[in-house]
């Protein structure tokens, strides 16, 4: 069975859309949040080249798949992750949508679709981004494990990671964890099935 890892860059309150500008439908008042007022640090995200280079598949929901798709294939820091492949769950994005260059890459139409994917062989599946597919993976059970890089900013608007759905309670175990002297904090938590 593969994992699947859920990365993100999260404010304090929650807010993860947006981290890094984003554009049209994507845009956040506070784009580009991750990099403003904070030293830069290498260290603190060092883990989002680790987790690309140890990813047996990328996923994404539709909308970031279009923001990322036209501009990660040519971005060096990402060649390692061209040749894998990358799932789009999307209901919408036809064939005529999917970006040339990019590897192998497939639309998932279902939540039961990724499911039916953990269950095959394969390294980890990363998602970025896809904040609408994030929360209902979660609310389906689907993720397995969390990457996050929480900032010391509290943005008060944006899209949240966790939805509002009235579900149960899910408990996480906590795998590492470490501050880093700008105030980031990473936490990476396995999910408890």
């Amino acid at each position: 069975m593969r994992t699947l890892i859920y990365s993100a860059f999260v404010s304090l309150d929650g807010v993860i859309d947006s981290p890094g500008g984003g554009s049209g439908s994507e845009q956040h008042r506070s784009g580009g949040w991750t990099f403003q007022d904070l030293e830069f640090l290498p260290e603190a995200y060092e883990i989002k080249g680790t987790e690309m280079e140890e990813a047996g598949a990328m996923m994404f929901g539709r909308r970031s798949y279009e923001a990322f798709g036209p501009i990660w294939p040519d971005i060096e820091d990402f060649t390692v992750i061209k040749k894998i492949p990358k799932y789009v769950v999307s209901t919408s994005l036809g064939d005529d949508g999917l970006v040339d260059d990019w590897g192998p890459q497939v639309i998932l139409r279902s939540l039961d679709e990724v499911e039916q994917l953990k269950q095959g062989e394969g390294g980890p599946i990363l998602i970025a981004g896809s904040a609408e597919l994030a929360r209902n993976l979660s609310d389906a059970g689907l993720i397995d494990r969390y990457h996050l890089l929480v900032f010391p900013v509290v943005l008060g608007a944006g899209k949240r990671m966790w939805s509002e759905t009235d579900k149960d309670k899910q408990m996480l175990k906590l795998l590492q964890s470490e501050t880093y002297a700008n105030g980031i904090t990473k936490l990476v938590y396995d999910v408890i099935h």
